[in-house]
């Protein structure tokens, strides 16, 4: 018999190409600047942009007053009511929708290009004229706070609730988004007025414009959707990162629930720090994959401590965070916290092999065209690279920064991100042994 000899599977190399989009950069005679990727196949526009603040411009005694307008702006402007505004958007197919995050106030605008005039009509509308009318007032007020009451026991609401409030601790970071019960209640019209103009300040505008339609087109439409909204004075970045309060603690909230839910919160990075890039590979080792990472391998496949197990980095506008979780039966939640921090630990102490760094960079790298696949999540990727400051020229660059990550950056990274034992921890349930 003669032996058959077979050559090793050979490892196609990175592609490390960006996404073929040519972005123009338009801006309006008022001086409104957007983003602009031109695409004529479809008759589709798809817009987004944001405001610098979100609810972080709500006041310390109004916590949810961003999230409430969110809620509103589209339920009657100018001369429409609740039901005449739903209704022309109805009519003619068009989605506008506005959301309040933490760093920023997000809106978008979705039409088919027919409709594009009363589309663009009906979103100058809504951010230039909007009614806030006691009926709508009353009746989102009213959805807001039954919402709050059901994730009052919310196990997963109330553990992260809980950990930002001890993480930032009279910061705006330490309030939810969405604002609390007794909040809510008390604003009304005025109050939602008063916090329009600095709500709504196009001084940290970006916009993104994806579709059918020109430059110059463009250009005059920004001024009659932006030009009249305040343009004060940007707000500066912080000299140095907000710092996490309480760390190497760990807080329980006694529910009785079979599992007990876990967070963590520790150091993280900002999008401008130089080590950004590499720590994403770090973290998608660590937890950022669904079936590959190490938290997932030694929590759920290894031990069957829990279904799923998760890590990420959020870089916020005034702080750096990873954070992470997990949920787990009471009596082995302090197992599963162990878990978790021995891994962080031997990170930072060994760093992973060269085989996870490569497949980690492959995954992140190959895994990018899906974010460009329709021209919302178009518009919605740009307007996030927008945010945290790049430029178009982001695009061509992503993935060959990702290619030069080596095995060297991302011990590096680890043991900067992990080389110290300190996490806050959030805990809800019955845990044994965890304090």
């Amino acid at each position: 018999m003669t032996a058959t000899l077979t050559a090793p599977l050979s490892v196609p190399p990175l592609n490390t190409q960006g996404p073929a989009l040519d972005v123009q950069v338009v801006r309006s005679q008022g001086g409104v600047e957007a983003w602009l990727v031109e695409e004529r196949s479809l008759p589709l526009i798809a817009m987004d942009f944001a405001f610098d603040g979100g609810a972080a411009r709500d006041p310390a005694d109004a916590a949810g007053g961003a999230y409430l307008i969110s809620g509103l702006l589209d339920e009657g402007a100018g001369d429409l009511d609740a039901e005449a505004f739903q209704g022309k958007m109805a009519d003619h197919a068009i989605h506008i929708g506005f959301e309040a995050r933490r760093d920023d106030f997000h809106g978008y605008c979705q039409t088919l290009s027919t409709h594009r005039d009363t589309a663009f009509e009906l979103l100058a509308l809504a951010l230039n004229k909007p009614r806030f009318d006691a009926d709508a007032v009353a009746r989102v007020k009213a959805q807001i706070i039954a919402g709050l009451q059901r994730q009052a026991t919310n196990p997963d609401v109330m553990c992260r609730n809980a950990l930002y409030a001890a993480a930032f601790p009279g910061h705006a970071y330490g309030r939810p988004e969405k604002g609390d019960i007794d909040g809510v209640s008390r604003l009304d019209a005025a109050a939602l007025r008063a916090l329009m103009p600095s709500l709504l300040d196009r001084s940290g505008l970006k916009i993104v414009v994806v579709g059918d339609i020109g430059a110059e087109e463009l250009a005059g439409r920004l001024d009659s959707l932006f030009g009249a909204l305040p343009n004060g004075v940007a707000r500066p970045l912080p000299d140095a990162p907000l710092p996490i309060q309480g760390l190497g603690q760990t807080h329980v909230i006694d529910l009785d629930v079979p599992q007990t839910v876990l967070r963590f919160v520790g150091p993280g990075l900002l999008w401008d720090d130089r080590d950004y890039i590499p720590a994403s590979v770090l973290n998608h080792i660590l937890g950022g994959s669904a079936f590959t990472s190490r938290l997932f391998m030694e929590v759920r496949e290894k031990r069957g401590l829990a279904y799923g197990v998760s890590s990420s980095l959020l870089p916020l506008r005034e702080a750096g965070l990873v954070v992470g979780g997990t949920a787990t039966r009471n009596d082995r939640a302090a197992e599963s916290m162990a878990v978790i921090r021995e891994e962080m630990a031997k990170l930072a102490a060994e760093g992973p092999s060269e085989h996870e760094v490569e497949e980690a960079k492959r995954y992140i790298i190959g895994s990018y065209p899906l974010r460009f696949d329709t021209s919302p999540k178009i518009a919605g990727e740009l307007l996030n690279l927008a945010l945290r400051g790049e430029t178009p020229e982001f695009l061509a660059q992503r993935n060959a920064r990702f290619a030069a990550v080596t095995l060297a950056d991302v011990k590096r990274v680890a043991a900067r991100l992990f080389g110290h034992p300190d996490l806050l921890v959030q805990a809800v349930g019955k845990p044994v042994g965890l304090v």
